[in-house]
């Protein structure tokens, strides 16, 4: 099989775009990752979305990115995972390459929210959970979800809210270093145990928010460049009654799993980690299915620095979707290129010495979870 790299990158700010469609900022990163690559022949492109038709009443990404770009008739995709699009669309593009099918493809990622309504985004957004069942008709959202989880899990452990807390503020002191995060202004734990209750016991600070912004790769065969050395999938619950334990994540242990078999690596080999934490609690609990901390201690790994900077792991050093942003159909890139970044050498809050990275996307409550591991070019 062909080996495949990361051979281009490029990121919008994220935030609040109020002159830009979807369509200029994923056309926007995609020339600033093909220009990045070098301009080569692209043979296909694939794009992470979620909700443009939704929102923004907008389909057919990947041909409009064909067309506008002047690419020619190449095969083009629109993937849709709920927040984990991205995170599926790269693994699709790395799996062609990978077995000889195209040599060089274009992964875009894209989602434009801010101009939205705050209920029609909330609507929009719940399209990732089963509305045929019992929990929709319950009334359950994302915050309400992964409050359940927060409560649940501080009932089986030593954690408290002060533990979400410390997630977020970490975060957020990341994003301070980040030019295109969407919160870089300084808070402290008072102020964010503080702020306005979304759902108990999640405040304003422990939820990810709407975002506009767009992310792209070039991926290529070849050794030039970042390389690939594992991409693992996995499926989970979409219900709670199907779901054994409230505190545990079976698609992002699953495709950890394959991940580092993939590898042959185990958590001790990665140096520096992006992953899904929509929520601050899902943070903890995605340490514990990735391996870096016990099962029931990752609040503990939190209280205690190890997912920051002199600690096992750097955790989420982009800000996270906590601070950095979560454009849900780009979230999954921008963890990537953060993670591709690091391993250049170029990163914003950059890990000294880091050869091998890891990033984790997510979607809905669980339904979906990509694993993708990276090497740092020449090791």
């Amino acid at each position: 099989m062909s080996s495949v790299v990361v051979s281009g990158i490029g990121l919008t700010k994220f935030g609040t775009h109020e002159e830009s469609s979807a369509k200029d900022l994923v056309l926007q990163a995609s020339v600033q990752a093909l220009k990045d690559a070098g301009f080569p022949k692209i043979d296909a492109v694939y794009v992470g979305n979620f909700m443009s038709g939704m929102l923004n009443n907008q389909e057919v990404l990947g041909s409009i990115i064909a067309n506008e770009l002047g690419l020619g008739n190449i095969p083009t995709a629109k993937v849709e995972g709920a927040c984990a699009s991205a995170g599926i669309a790269f693994r699709q593009a790395y799996l062609m390459i990978q077995n000889g099918v195209y040599d060089h493809v274009l992964v875009a990622g894209v989602e434009k929210m801010k101009h939205a309504a705050t209920q029609d985004v909330t609507k929009a957004i719940n399209a990732a959970m089963d509305n045929g069942s019992s929990d929709k008709q319950a009334g359950l959202t994302f915050p309400a979800f992964f409050g359940l989880v927060a409560n649940r899990y501080f009932h089986e452990t030593g954690a408290s809210k002060k533990h979400l807390a410390l997630v977020a503020l970490k975060n957020r002191e990341y994003a301070l270093n980040n030019p295109i995060a969407q919160f870089r202004k300084e808070t402290s734990v008072e102020e964010i145990l503080n702020a306005r209750l979304i759902t108990d016991p999640l405040g304003l600070f422990d939820c990810s928010p709407a975002t506009d912004g767009a992310a792209a790769v070039v991926l290529s065969k070849g050794e030039n460049g970042v390389k690939i050395i594992a991409s693992g999938q996995a499926s989970g619950p979409t219900q709670i009654e199907y779901i054994d334990s409230l505190t545990s994540i079976p698609a992002i242990r699953e495709s950890a799993r394959i991940a580092y078999e993939q590898a042959n690596l185990t958590p001790e080999n990665v140096d520096v980690v992006e992953l899904h934490d929509c929520f601050s609690m899902t943070e903890i609990i995605a340490i514990e299915e990735l391996g870096f901390a016990e099962k029931g201690m990752g609040w503990k790994a939190i209280e205690d620095g190890e997912t920051k900077h002199g600690g096992k792991v750097p955790v989420n050093t982009s800000g996270g979707l906590l601070s950095r942003g979560h454009p849900i159909g780009a979230t999954g890139l921008a963890q990537i290129i953060q993670i591709v970044l690091q391993l250049r050498g170029e990163a914003p809050n950059q890990v000294h010495g880091a050869k091998i990275g890891l990033a984790q996307n997510l979607g809905g409550t669980g339904a979906y979870s990509t694993v993708h591991i990276f090497e740092k070019a020449g090791v």
